[in-house]
């Protein structure tokens, strides 16, 4: 097996999420002046948001790698581990921004300015979390099964989850 189970796909963006919340509600409300409650609001919002997309990004990303490397996400190179968060956090501001606008109420100007912010934030955590994430739950290679099994046996893990 050379990528992530639907399953495991839940278990690593939700993981991801959740610590991301926990970390960057505080310094959004710090750095616009909201209330905690509006910074958990706006950031959590923000994370539904990422939660879809963040699983469609990596596993398009892991197959793109695959077919041209034939090598496993958790084998990654460093060089290509920043690749990988660049690219998931320029994807997050084209998606995030209009809601920062819309939502938060910020100015373009503004809604830029806190992407510049948690684009940093987040591509950092991206690329650490990732590292953690693959050293504590790295990708079992199924033995003995060729692609078409492989295709199968992922079909019967989303059925299964």
């Amino acid at each position: 097996m050379t990528l992530r189970t639907f399953k495991e796909r839940v278990i690593q963006t939700g993981s991801f999420e959740l610590i991301g919340i926990a970390f960057v509600s505080p310094l959004y409300a710090y750095f616009t002046g909201a209330s905690m409650v509006h910074g958990f609001a706006m950031i959590a919002m923000l994370s539904v948001v990422i939660m879809i997309w963040c699983p469609i990004f990596n596993t398009i990303f892991d197959l793109i790698e695959r077919d041209k490397t034939a090598r496993l996400a958790c084998k990654r190179p460093q060089s290509v581990r920043v690749l990988h968060a660049t690219l998931h956090e320029v994807t997050a501001v084209m998606i995030t921004c209009p809601l920062l606008m819309v939502v938060g109420g910020h100015s373009l100007g503004s809604a830029l300015a806190l992407n510049v912010g948690l684009t940093l934030t987040y591509t950092v955590y991206t690329f650490l979390f990732h590292i953690a994430y693959d050293r504590v739950r790295p990708i079992q290679p199924c033995p003995n099964k060729d692609e078409a099994d492989q295709s199968e046996y992922l079909a019967d893990e989303a059925a299964a989850a």
